[in-house]
């Protein structure tokens, strides 16, 4: 016996179709609003929460009541709107995870540090030649730390202060070694003169991060920044960083190691170019001929 009468016929048992559902939404939210607005609202939803609960229950007990709707059997084609594009046969070297070489952390961390130290040059010359001491830069990137000196002058900031020597150091040293760290990443990723990408593109894309963010870190930094001169010490950083972060020696990651013997041995082969390239296709070409 079928589970669902009249289902052979091309029919399909469905529940019957109900309204108290509703009903009974409309109730509780009635009587929800009768809480904040007026009594008789709260009973009438009270009402309408019984009887749609009442009208509710006896379609479904004691027996759940079910209705017989026709099935209209159909053929559909399903049409992709994609466009199809031919690809080359899937080898061992599709979808890999680049770079398989990069740089160890510690050719990151001697990148920034040198990077940070020629840093220091264009803002000590900027320093001089503007406002005659070698400490108006340093006290002026201490100053976004310091709350007191929001609204110092440029005589105040072109004295020797200790705290200004020491927030500088602190400062200046953590960005240079995260910048570092981020340089290492990076350079393994750029196949051609990683160089001039160091020291001119990602310099003057750290300057347009920074020229965006820099009113809201700190806004007398923002007031009183120089930005031919910041461009200049980014500048000098790139190059210096890129220039000690590439001088260091790859290392080979997992993913070096999983390639063929052929490729990590700098063969030039057909297997080196296609690992795994299948069989069949050379089947294909005997029978051919």
């Amino acid at each position: 016996m079928h589970p669902y009468p009249g289902q052979a016929n091309q029919e399909v048992s469905l529940p019957t179709p109900t309204i108290w559902p509703l009903v009974l939404a409309l109730g509780i939210s009635l009587m929800v609003a009768g809480l904040v607005t007026n009594i008789a609202i709260g009973l009438l939803g009270l009402l309408l929460t019984g009887i749609s609960s009442i009208g509710w229950f006896r379609q479904v007990l004691p027996v759940e009541a079910h209705e017989n709707v026709p099935v209209d059997v159909q053929m559909v084609q399903i049409v992709s709107s994609r466009t199809l594009m031919e690809r080359l046969p899937t080898t061992a070297m599709h979808r890999k995870i680049l770079p398989i070489e990069t740089f160890q952390i510690m050719t990151g961390i001697r990148g920034g540090i040198a990077g940070g130290i020629a840093m220091t040059v264009p803002a000590a010359l900027f320093s001089l030649l503007r406002y005659h001491s070698i400490w108006y830069a340093m006290n002026l990137l201490a100053a976004g730390g310091f709350v007191s000196w929001a609204g110092a002058s440029n005589i105040f900031l072109s004295q020797f202060h200790l705290y200004g020597l020491l927030a500088a150091i602190v400062i200046h040293g953590l960005t240079s070694l995260l910048v570092g760290l981020l340089y290492g990443a990076l350079l393994p990723m750029f196949p051609r003169h990683p160089i001039v990408t160091a020291g001119v593109t990602v310099p003057l894309l750290f300057t347009g991060i920074i020229h965006s963010a820099l009113g809201i870190v700190s806004p007398i930094l923002n007031e009183r920044i120089d930005w031919f001169w910041f461009v200049l010490s980014q500048v000098a950083f790139g190059l210096v960083c890129g220039y000690v972060v590439n001088r260091h020696t790859k290392i080979r990651t997992p993913q070096f190691r999983a390639l063929p013997f052929a490729i990590r041995a700098g063969i030039q082969s057909d297997q080196a170019a296609f690992p795994s390239q299948p069989t069949e296709l050379a089947d294909e070409k005997d029978t051919s001929r």
